[in-house]
């Protein structure tokens, strides 16, 4: 079967221990990066078809390929926290719900 997508470190491992053999290489930086990005949108698009048992461990996958692309941009959690904060600060959350349709011209 063919995958050819960034998997966690322990992924050959783990195939072997099924009695399979892996087939993989170690990507370049710059092909880790492109592959990074790809890994966010997959899990974003687990996290949005997901059921609520699924919930936690689909965000914990997301967070994990945030936290490596972050880390590739010499970012820590913290400061994506504090990024957060900043911006929950400025321009607030999502907790009211709220659900913007349109936005009209006043005439003045």
């Amino acid at each position: 079967m063919s995958y050819k997508k960034l998997v966690r470190d322990n992924i050959p491992d783990i195939i072997k221990e099924n009695g399979e053999e892996p087939v993989f290489r170690v990507l370049s930086d710059k092909e880790f990066l492109v592959e990074l990005k790809k890994k966010l949108l997959e899990e974003s698009n687990e996290v949005i078809n997901s059921s609520d048992d699924e919930m936690l461990s689909e965000l914990g996958d997301l967070l994990e390929v945030m936290i490596s692309l972050a880390k590739v941009h010499n970012i820590s959690l913290d400061d994506i926290i504090i990024s957060s904060s900043e911006k929950r600060d400025k321009r607030g959350s999502f907790t009211k719900k709220i659900y913007l349709e349109d936005v009209k011209k006043i005439n003045k």
